[in-house]
């Protein structure tokens, strides 16, 4: 894996081990982050599931003011915090150690420019996640990734981009 654009465009990042975490390949990364464009520069980030950190460390690289990464399994942790250190990003990432279902019902409407989840899949994660967005947005942007077949609940402005069995599925605030 590696940083596509940026400051760190080109830099390798580690992936987590095992098959606990699926990684955004690089081409859907590449077409998320050219899709959210001028949203990044100088935006506070929230990565949810984030894994390797891929997505947080794309906006970092791309001029985003700040990223939260929220990552539980330990082998991502470990490769998670590695990325954050061989790219000297500490400054302007925090990595929360947690749950993200539990970090985001502790949030408050509008704590975030953007938030980025790349759940599971087939857990019903996704679904979740918009349903809670669409009573509680968090941030000005809820962007989540997810199998294309994956059931999501009917919500007012929800609209999706199709890669192939892999959407990504965007709700903005109303607020």
């Amino acid at each position: 894996m590696r940083i596509i654009a940026g400051a760190w465009g080109g830099r390798r990042i580690q992936a987590p081990r095992g098959r606990d975490t699926r990684p955004t390949t690089d081409r859907i990364r590449e077409a998320w982050m050219s899709a959210l464009g001028p949203r990044i520069p100088g935006a506070r980030v929230l990565d949810l599931f984030a894994g390797s950190g891929a997505l947080g460390l794309e906006c970092l690289s791309r001029g985003a003011r700040e990223a939260v990464l929220v990552e539980r399994a330990r082998g991502a942790l470990k490769a998670l915090r590695r990325n954050v250190e061989e790219l000297e990003a500490g400054d302007r990432a925090r990595i929360v150690a947690g749950d993200a279902w539990s970090y985001v019902q502790g949030l408050e409407v509008g704590a975030f420019d953007l938030a980025l989840a790349d759940p599971p899949y087939g857990e019903g994660f996704a679904a979740r996640l918009l349903e809670h967005f669409d009573r509680t947005p968090f941030a000005a942007e809820l962007w989540v990734e997810h199998r294309t077949d994956e059931p999501l609940p009917e919500l007012e402005g929800l609209r999706s981009r199709r890669y192939s069995d892999t959407s990504i599925s965007i709700l903005e605030s109303a607020e």
